[in-house]
């Protein structure tokens, strides 16, 4: 069965009009702007950001296109990839009828976005080595099974989701299919942005985040196909990504050498980590990781989480996720504090693990 995109997006959304902004009428090169309301005389900040950014971000866009091989046209951008989640959500599910599906353990965005907008959640847990188990998702799905999250590399598992697995299923679902690739940089694996021309159901996310070092600034990435796009661009904001965080972007896309280093100096202090952390009689167990962390499975999670705490190490406490007990999530640091991580884990089995 072919798949149909129009059906499958909300009536309201369909015949809804979209606000149109003044930067999205005219975005011209015109020589005296008096169209938005702005304050033509500055800002505390000087004459860079009194005005209304592109509310399409042209430039990130054609440069993403390019390192792609995709059409700006398939290229959403939004305040962190939490908007595209929330926006497909809310294109595709009916508020009070429609679910989506998740595979936990994973991202819990998926979910309180889910709940923010009034729909129901299914659950098809991952396998105990952390994969899809396609029996089970196919007996999660209904008629009104709208979206399909999966995450991968996963958060917090860290391990890459099966390509082949995630492929039948979309090819074999008449919804969406969207693929979290938040930590895809460290796995050294292809993106899944390759196989947009063949699935038209597949949404890619990905974010500035992670890799490119840029949580603060809050950009995030959806690759899909042009008609999705042009869904996401007609429910978002207006002016959704800031003028600041576009130039910062637009900045960084030119100095990948810059990100490839960090990239490379991360997965080489995860592997250091990793050897480390084995030697302790504390640690039960470490997940392979395709991404920018470990999950480790210790004696009492609880118990070292506090203790990191009082050494002002900050790690996080997963235990109270689905087949992550007693499991920690560790950020790989700089040299410096994956040391101090580890000399801290050596005080704590020394002095309370008898």
């Amino acid at each position: 069965m072919a798949f149909e995109l129009y059906s499958l997006v909300r009536k309201n959304i369909r015949s809804l009009i979209p606000y149109s902004s003044a930067r999205g009428e005219y975005g011209g090169d015109a020589r005296i702007f008096l169209d938005a309301n702005e304050n033509a005389f500055g800002s505390p900040l000087g004459n860079l950001y009194n005005r209304y950014p592109d509310p399409l971000q042209t430039g990130i866009k054609d440069r993403l296109a390019e390192a792609n091989n995709i059409m700006p046209s398939q290229i959403f951008i939004g305040n962190g990839s939490d908007e595209a989640i929330d926006l497909l959500i809310r294109i595709f599910c009916r508020p009070g009828i429609d679910n989506i599906l998740i595979c936990p353990p994973t991202y819990g965005m998926y979910e309180v976005a889910a709940g923010i907008n009034n729909i129901a959640v299914k659950k098809a847990n991952l396998t105990a080595d952390f994969q899809l188990h396609p029996e089970t998702i196919t007996g999660h799905i209904d008629e009104n099974t709208k979206v399909i999250f999966l995450c991968s590399p996963n958060n917090p598992t860290g391990n890459l989701l099966k390509r082949e697995a995630i492929l039948a299923l979309t090819e074999n679902f008449q919804g969406i299919v969207a693929v979290d690739e938040a930590y895809i940089q460290y796995s050294g694996k292809p993106s899944l942005t390759e196989k947009l021309k063949d699935l038209q159901n597949l949404v890619v996310l990905q974010t500035f985040s992670k890799a490119w070092g840029l949580a603060g600034l809050r950009v995030g990435v959806a690759f899909a196909s042009e008609e999705i796009v042009a869904f996401l661009n007609k429910v978002k904001p207006p002016y959704n990504v800031s003028e600041f965080a576009q130039l910062a972007v637009a900045e960084a896309l030119q100095n990948k050498e810059m990100v490839q280093k960090t990239i490379e100096l991360t997965i080489f202090e995860r592997k250091k980590l990793e050897t480390a952390l084995k030697g302790f009689r504390c640690v039960r167990k470490i997940y392979p990781s395709d991404a920018n962390f470990l999950l480790v499975k210790v004696t009492n999670a609880a118990d070292m989480y506090s203790y990191l705490l009082s050494e002002r190490i900050v790690v996080r406490n997963r235990s109270n996720v689905v087949l992550c007990e007693e499991c920690l999530r560790i950020t790989i640091g700089t040299p410096e504090e994956n040391q101090d991580l580890i000399r801290a884990v050596g005080i704590y089995e020394k002095s309370f693990i008898h």
